[in-house]
């Protein structure tokens, strides 16, 4: 059976869903399913058992020698999030205990790190782990983040195949539940709806023009599948980058929407919350060499097609992949 963890969330869901379609119902989701704003994303996928994260200990040890594979998706990813206690305990110590059980009992191990990794990318954007000790994350999330890397390249006890994937910025179906940290083009498509017009964060650094700031978005369809590469053909184990390896412009993907909508794009800039701008990431981009040397050699979406398949095909009439 495979576990997954963070199985009602946004990347979560997308992942039980491919599953599903590559022929695997033997799952087992894990999550806090008190959220009924979540239920949609699983509601009508199969999977044959729901286990509360917190009583995935107790699974884990009646259960050991059904597990073919954990990915371990579950993860507080609110970056506005101050509190270092719920990160440490969410994506640290329990991350730790997943871990352990996997090299414990020789399960193969997929899980979510993040781009946050990077920081203000002063040491480039290469997936090394020769450089984790000395990234700079600009907010508790990304730290989370970074602690639980390189406590895991630490570790002499390690599961047989790990890799520990560092999304850069994902979008796609199932983000509803996510409020303010859905993607920018979630947020556009319902900007447009309700007003014709979308309203970019403006430049507050003279190197960068007004909507030129830009991100390795990178769509949640091609995230999904890398992790059943990585799952079927288990290479080299380590940390990988998980983008397309392109930065494109917030003004890029702001008028792809509206396209994607059969619109003329209708733009403006305010400033940027004060509660993120000191932690604002104006450029980020994956270096994907290390994937593509271990064998992953299928296209990525590029951000056009991404986003029209996004829009027209889910966030027009809402729907759930």
């Amino acid at each position: 059976m495979i576990v997954l963890t963070g199985a009602a969330g946004f990347i979560g869901s997308c992942m039980l869903r491919f599953l599903n379609d590559n022929g695997h119902d033997d799952v087992v989701i894990v999550d806090d399913f008190s959220r009924t704003d979540k239920v949609q994303n699983y509601a009508s996928k199969n999977f044959i058992q729901t286990v509360d994260r917190s009583h995935l200990l107790d699974f884990f040890k009646e259960n050991s020698n059904k597990i073919s594979v954990v990915v371990h998706l579950g993860a507080r990813t609110d970056t506005t999030e101050k509190d270092k206690n719920i990160f440490d305990l969410l994506n640290v110590d329990f991350s730790k205990m997943v871990w352990a059980f996997c090299a414990s009992y020789q399960i193969p191990l997929i899980y979510a790190s993040s781009a946050a990794t990077y920081g203000l990318g002063e040491l480039g954007y290469e997936d090394r782990h020769d450089i984790v000790s000395q990234l700079k994350p600009l907010n508790p999330y990304g730290d989370s983040k970074n602690d639980f890397d390189l406590w895991a390249l630490e570790q002499t006890e390690k599961p047989p195949f790990w890799a520990g994937l560092k999304f850069f910025n994902v979008y796609g179906p199932n983000e509803y539940h996510k409020d303010r940290m859905a993607s920018v083009i979630f947020h556009t498509a319902r900007k447009i709806k309700a007003t014709g017009a979308m309203q970019l964060f403006r430049s507050h650094r003279p190197d960068f023009n007004d909507g030129e700031q830009s991100r390795d978005f990178i769509y949640v369809k091609d995230v999904v599948n890398v992790i059943y590469f990585l799952m079927k053909n288990q290479p080299e184990s380590g940390i990988y980058n998980l983008g397309t390896g392109e930065a494109r412009t917030f003004l890029d993907l702001a008028k792809n929407t509206f396209y994607a909508l059969n619109l003329e794009p209708t733009i403006g800039f305010i400033d940027t919350p004060q509660d993120i701008r000191g932690t604002y990431q104006y450029f980020t981009e994956a270096n994907m060499n290390k994937l593509k040397s271990v064998g992953y050699d299928t296209p990525f979406y590029s951000l056009e097609e991404g986003i029209k398949d996004y829009v027209q095909h889910y966030l027009k009439a809402e729907k759930i992949w």
